[in-house]
């Protein structure tokens, strides 16, 4: 079944079966925060072929950022049932649920909504090099303007709002291009409520090539057994043209010192200038 024709059933379904029986069913142990274009749909497949592993109804729930005022009833009802919880433990000793939604990173409320409900869980985050992702984002919208237009105006917004406007600055991140690739900005807000232990920071590169690799690594995270997925098709791929030189360069400027705090707050160089 289609991931749309899933949401469709889960609408109708969760007014009746699902809403009542919320109280019968878990939350997630580990939330995917981000960040969009990076690969975070193929991995929502990805987790669920572990043995030990349920995903919810569907991705992007995005309870802790646009869905909030729905309600934790709400929510819990994408999530499995303490009963199907019982049986994969009694069948694989372990079991986990999670929540993929990109667009938490970038929200500013959603790193205390989540420490408020659920403190002990473990965040994922898949971190693309910001000028692909830039790039990948504006192919999925109906832009009239070119790419390079777009990236002149976001440039001269962002210089303005952090001089201004804090409010502005963050939605600005969360709305446009070039924000949501600021990751270093985005990721400080979660390391001042979440450790580093509980945050586990993949590169979507590594992601793309070497998935069984880090696919293991994540159930390292999890302190699940190692699995390799037999399907690792990737989810929600487009095709594009390439981006001019000139473009590419000049990004690379403007990112650097973003990515070099990125850097320094994770501990470790992704080298995307190379």
């Amino acid at each position: 079944m289609s991931n749309f024709l899933s949401k469709i059933k889960h609408v109708i379904l969760k007014r009746h079966v699902y809403g009542w029986s919320s109280p019968l069913r878990v939350l997630p142990d580990l939330i995917v925060i981000g960040v969009v274009r990076s690969g975070t749909t193929s991995l929502y497949h990805y987790l669920s072929q572990h043995p030990s592993i349920i995903k919810s109804a569907y991705d992007e729930l995005g309870y802790f950022d646009s869905n909030y005022q729905l309600g934790l009833n709400w929510y819990k009802s994408f999530f499995p049932s303490v009963f199907e919880k019982k049986k994969v433990i009694q069948k694989n000793g372990k079991f986990i649920t999670y929540d993929v939604t990109p667009f938490y990173i970038y929200h500013e409320e959603a790193p205390k909504r989540i420490h408020k409900l659920l403190p002990n869980s473990k965040l994922i985050v898949i971190l693309r090099n910001p000028i692909d992702r830039c790039y990948s984002n504006y192919f999925l919208t109906d832009q009239k303007e070119t790419f390079e237009d777009i990236i002149i105006k976001e440039k001269k917004i962002l210089n303005q709002i952090n001089k201004y406007n804090v409010q502005e600055y963050y939605e600005f991140v969360h709305t446009s291009m070039l924000g949501r690739s600021l990751y270093a900005e985005q990721l400080e807000n979660w390391y001042k409520l979440f450790s580093k232990d509980q945050i586990l920071i993949i590169k979507s590169e590594e992601f793309a090539t070497k998935t069984n690799k880090i696919m293991n690594e994540i159930f390292d995270f999890l302190e699940l057994e190692h699995f390799d997925i037999p399907d690792n098709s990737k989810k929600n791929k487009i095709h594009y043209e390439t981006m001019k030189k000139e473009t590419r360069d000049n990004l690379i400027e403007f990112f650097r010192p973003y990515n070099e705090k990125l850097y320094s707050l994770m501990g470790k160089n992704f080298d995307w200038e190379n």
